[in-house]
């Protein structure tokens, strides 16, 4: 099978929940920070101690690699490590890098994301150069051990600014969208759904504009929980409850804010969010 078609197994067998894992002092207990050596590795022990919590029920992570890249060059070794720690356990992991660039550097990006050190099982790119920014990725989605997400529609206030925008009777975002599904049209698994999928933020209404339309697109979906998206913006985003995984962040590495003994039982508050994730869900999608 290929990535994607082991992605949308692992939807089917545990659910949607995508933990987006964002290290930072704003998600810390308090004094986390203080017990170890560096920024990097808190951040790096942080995200292990999430994960060992709630692996068993989720479909996969994504790791925005700008949380590692304000710490520095040990920042960047937390992040490599991260990801090979993640994908030696088997672990789907979704590099969250929103690359986009000329191709003779957007080979470079690939090379470093997919075949260097920090190499992920997906990656997250921006089509704003056009095909140019994705195709130097392309051949290392031709062995199905890898997989890219576009930015289609995205989650942010002003979004709308240029997404919204109407070209020619439709908005941007559809047209992007329809770029998308052409290029991965040889890149369908057998689930249907294509190593070349899309980032649709927690918008309804965009959603079930774009899912009938785009069928064989897998969608990444954030702005769940804390950035304001609830089960019913996200439901359309799926077919038969498959079709797309759902990012939190905040909602789940925060969880323990306000609660007993939360220096040392954070995992277990993550846990307990991801269920409620999960049930939450569950309840909406048809």
């Amino acid at each position: 099978m290929t990535i994607i078609d082991r992605l949308y197994e692992r939807v089917k067998e545990k659910g949607p929940v995508c933990v987006g894992l964002d290290p930072s002092e704003d998600v810390y207990p308090a004094g986390f920070l203080k017990k170890f050596p560096s920024p990097a590795q808190a951040a790096l022990q942080f995200c292990q101690e999430i994960v060992a919590a709630t692996a068993d029920l989720v479909a996969c992570y994504k790791v925005q690699i700008a949380h590692f890249e304000a710490l520095g060059v040990e920042g960047l070794q937390a992040y490599r490590d991260l990801l090979r720690w993640l994908r030696a356990q088997g672990l789907m992991v979704i590099g969250d890098v929103k690359r986009g660039d000329i191709a003779s550097t957007a080979a470079h990006y690939a090379q470093a994301h997919f075949g260097g050190e920090f190499a992920a099982d997906f990656l997250t790119l921006n089509a704003y150069f056009g095909f140019d920014a994705l195709a130097p990725f392309l051949p290392y989605l031709a062995g199905g051990e890898r997989g890219i997400f576009v930015l289609v529609r995205t989650s942010n206030p002003s979004a709308a600014e240029f997404q919204d925008l109407v070209v020619e009777g439709r908005p941007l975002y559809e047209r992007v969208a329809e770029k998308v599904a052409a290029w991965g049209e040889g890149y369908r698994g057998q689930s249907g759904y294509s190593l070349i999928g899309a980032v649709v933020g927690a918008h309804p209404g965009v959603l079930a504009r774009l899912r009938p339309r785009f069928p064989s697109l897998f969608f990444l979906v954030p702005g769940y929980g804390a950035q304001g998206g609830t089960a019913q913006d996200v439901a359309p985003a799926f077919f038969a409850g498959n079709g797309a995984v759902v990012v939190a962040a905040r909602a789940i590495l925060a969880a323990h804010r306000g609660k007993p003994a939360a220096d040392e039982r954070f995992p277990h508050y993550a846990r307990e969010a991801v269920l409620a994730m999960v049930e939450d869900l569950a309840r909406c999608l048809p």
